[in-house]
């Protein structure tokens, strides 16, 4: 349960229908399996004590007291394990019957809670037998001390109050006012659904679409129990279909017609910090009564896979729709601003390096969306001390193989004489020497644009705009950022796609641009090399933009931070390399904001972003002291 993460298990055990004492011995050692895998909660199918399919023989008092005998075994049997465990059982109330789930702690009866929609159509006629619960609000003492009888109540971790769980059971999933939205309202951040849900043709899909629509409409957990093997098969077939899902993302399944237990984690902590974001969640308004236990907070080793790059699709059929979109989202930004604007040219700064390329493969595709011609896009290489025959060569055939204009502003002479006028050194190869070349590239850009009537079309991105990788007030300055959503390695893979797309002669570029080294090229190269290669100097980009999506997406502490880089980057870099890169995030980022607050405007592309008007607002004079005090606790 640390950084609140949460073990859970859906499990389907093999049942004999109206064997509750057999049942029971299936049950218990699910737990026990459950328990040594490091299993929290656990949740059963409805009604497995006695089976789904009893029929009339739920009318039975000698199932009903066998029902209620298997739970007090269930209950003595597991005293010694700390886990939740939830199956189902009829229990007889007053004068009805009613479908339930039992909540079990160490060997204790936490609370009873029945099932609200009572389905009574098709092969289901479940108000034969069994009534509502809507509404029921009792106390019962089916062992001699008194626990709720009530759908509306939720289960409370004292030690962890993020882990509060509400349950519903099968039917009440699939109705539209479901029992998990008052449930979640009042701050259940797990739902555990018991279910008994048959299987037919097409079913399986819209039970998934159901949960993880579910997760993500409620921002929660949801963890479902599908009921299986040793179900009556009279007229239904059951698969145990069991799923967990976490705000609208399947964490783990088990395809129909599979048995035992289904694992997965839940940050619990990650809920109920979205929860807070949107500040549309609904408050709660004390229609559930609480009911709090004791568990002792544990390690929780993660079996989920965390994604070194979450920022881009794994699978190649969906990386390259995202890519297409993406750049369709940045071409009709820039098309907009152009019209508003009345600019008919683009102007650009191309140094053959990623984020200039993808610029220009934007302002070629914008241009084509406006009918404007492609020589209207005006690309203007400014080589200067550090520039290399290779980039100076990619640049010139990017601009000719997308039919650019090409401007070659040699601008070695203006900053010599800068330097000059401003008693600068020119051996001395300080922030003063590199920043003057990036201003002297921004002014030129910003002339050429007045002189056509055109744009200034900004290339930084936003892993350099986190990073603050930018000289205020020149590269840093546009007149519009295509890039300035698209982190650093989802640039990488822009390019490769419009590389997969293209022609022969503008791949061939491509490629060689995505094989280039990410650098500035303010520094003088060595035997006509780059000499400054920018992940050397701030860290590789790809844990950086790791940094930055769990920092700002999510709001993850950097304890939490590093525990998932840890995972995600195994075998690629040790923890103490991922520790110092992590500091070095935090530092630059928290210094860098004056940077971020006067932005250029540039389109949304996902869901981080730091434009100083929309998602990212922070004052420039923060302090890091909070985020940086873990590191010195190691």
């Amino acid at each position: 349960m640390k950084d609140g993460f949460i073990k859970v298990a859906a499990g389907t055990p093999a049942i004999r229908v109206a064997d509750c004492t057999y049942n029971a011995a299936r049950i218990i050692a699910l737990a026990r399996e459950a328990d040594a895998a490091g299993v929290r909660l656990l949740v059963l199918p409805e009604l497995c004590i006695t089976g789904y399919t009893c029929g009339d023989l739920f009318l039975q008092q000698t199932l009903l007291s066998g029902a209620l005998s298997a739970l007090a075994r269930i209950l003595e049997e597991t005293a010694e394990l700390d886990l939740l465990l939830l199956p189902g059982l009829p229990f007889p109330f007053g004068s009805k019957l009613y479908n339930c789930a039992a909540v079990c702690h160490k060997g204790k009866l936490l609370g009873l809670v029945p099932k609200t929609h009572i389905p009574n159509y098709g092969e289901f006629y479940e108000r034969r037998h069994f009534a509502s619960g809507a509404g029921l609000c009792e106390t019962a003492a089916p062992f001699g001390y008194a626990v709720p009888l009530s759908a509306n109540q939720l289960f409370a971790c004292r030690a962890l109050p993020a882990f509060t769980f509400g349950v519903e059971i099968c039917e009440d999933l699939w109705v539209p006012d479901a029992p998990s939205s008052l449930l979640c309202r009042e701050g259940a951040a797990v739902i555990a659904n018991l279910s008994a849900s048959d299987e037919v043709i097409g079913k399986a899909e819209y039970r998934r679409l159901l949960v993880c629509t579910q997760s993500g409409r409620l921002v929660c957990g949801y963890l479902y129990a599908d009921a299986g093997e040793g179900e009556s098969t009279t007229d239904m077939v059951f698969s145990g279909h069991s799923l967990i899902a976490q705000n609208g993302a399947l964490l783990a399944e088990h395809a129909p017609f599979s048995q035992g237990l289904c694992i997965a984690e839940f940050d619990v902590l990650c809920l109920a910090s979205e929860r807070r974001r949107m500040t549309t969640y609904p408050q709660r308004q004390g229609g559930c009564q609480t009911v709090f236990f004791d568990m002792e907070l544990r390690p929780c080793a993660l079996s989920r896979r965390v994604s070194a790059s979450p920022f881009v699709p794994e699978g190649d059929a969906e990386r390259a729709e995202r890519c297409e979109l993406i750049l369709r989202m940045q071409a009709t930004g820039l098309a907009t601003r152009m019209q508003a604007t009345h600019c008919a040219q683009a102007v650009i700064g191309v140094s053959g390096g990623l984020d200039s390329t993808l610029a220009l493969l934007v302002a070629a595709r914008t241009l084509d969306l406006l009918s404007l011609p492609r020589k209207n896009l005006v690309a203007v290489t400014m080589p200067c001390f550090g520039t290399t025959r290779r980039t100076r060569t990619n640049a010139h055939r990017l601009a000719q193989a997308l039919g650019a204009t090409l401007r070659e502003i040699d601008i070695t002479a203006a900053v010599a004489q800068h330097f000059k006028d401003i008693g600068h050194d020119p051996a001395l190869h300080d922030t003063t020497f590199e920043n003057c070349q990036a201003r002297e590239r921004t002014q030129v850009l910003m002339d050429i644009a007045n002189q056509v009537n055109g744009l200034v079309i900004g290339t930084g991105d936003l892993s350099e705009l986190a990073l603050g990788w930018a000289t205020y007030n020149g590269d840093h300055m546009s007149m519009y950022g295509v890039n300035a959503s698209v982190p650093k390695t989802l640039v990488r893979h822009l390019v490769r796609y419009a590389a997969d797309i293209a022609e022969d002669a503008l791949r061939t570029t491509l490629l060689d641009v995505l094989d280039t080294p990410v650098s500035p090229e303010l520094l003088p190269a060595k035997d006509g090399e780059i000499s400054q290669v920018t992940e050397d100097l701030v860290g590789p980009y790809a844990l950086h933009d790791f940094f930055l999506y769990y920092a700002l997406r999510w709001a993850f502490p950097p304890e939490k931070i590093l525990r998932l880089a840890e995972s995600a980057f195994a075998g690629v870099y040790d923890s103490e390399t991922i520790r110092k890169w992590l500091q070095n995030f935090y530092r630059r980022f928290f210094r860098q904001q004056f940077k971020r607050s006067c932005l250029p405007d540039g389109p949304k592309i996902g869901s981080v972003t730091l434009s100083p008007r929309g998602d990212w607002r922070m004052p420039s004079d923060a302090s890091a002291a909070l985020w940086l005090a873990w590191a010195e606790q190691k």
